[in-house]
């Protein structure tokens, strides 16, 4: 098993701020600008938002955030490995340090929106597996037949 680093992160890393970048530079490539619906680096400064970054041997492996939307819902946000670490765990990984962090702040459930299409079967197993369900849209989406929603009880 891979010892893997797991750390709130103010955004202030040039490792973390590339990371970032390219998790939405690739969404946009992929995706049409009206269903990107990840955070750039500004966004993810906002105070109801917390980023988690993963390191293997000092260098940086993932990131990922942590939305409050009120006091008893979270949402998943900005979930990202690094080219060179896919298939390494960093995902999940990060995925149970936030479901932990997210029980002990008391919240009930989390939430997610992610890609519908073949390039995220991948992250829709890794949520599946770790007992998220399909649902509808939440907190100000709406139905779009690039993204798939999912929750969680906690």
């Amino acid at each position: 098993m891979t010892d893997i680093d797991i750390r709130v992160d103010d955004l202030s890393g040039e490792a973390t701020r590339a990371l970032v970048a390219h998790h939405h530079a690739g969404m946009h490539a992929q995706t049409p600008a009206e269903s990107v619906h990840a955070l750039d680096l500004d966004a993810l400064r906002s105070p109801d938002i917390t980023v988690w970054s993963a390191w293997i041997d000092g260098e940086i492996a993932g990131v990922a955030a942590l939305k409050r939307i009120d006091a008893e819902r979270g949402e998943l946000k900005s979930f990202r490995t690094a080219d060179a670490h896919l298939g390494r765990g960093v995902a999940r990984a990060l995925l149970r340090h936030i479901v932990s962090a997210a029980t002990g702040l008391g919240l009930t459930s989390l939430w997610l929106e992610t890609g519908s299409g073949d390039d995220f079967v991948a992250a829709r197993g890794l949520y599946a597996s770790e007992g998220f369900s399909p649902c509808g849209p939440f907190a100000g989406y709406t139905d779009d037949p690039l993204s798939a929603f999912m929750t969680r009880t906690l």
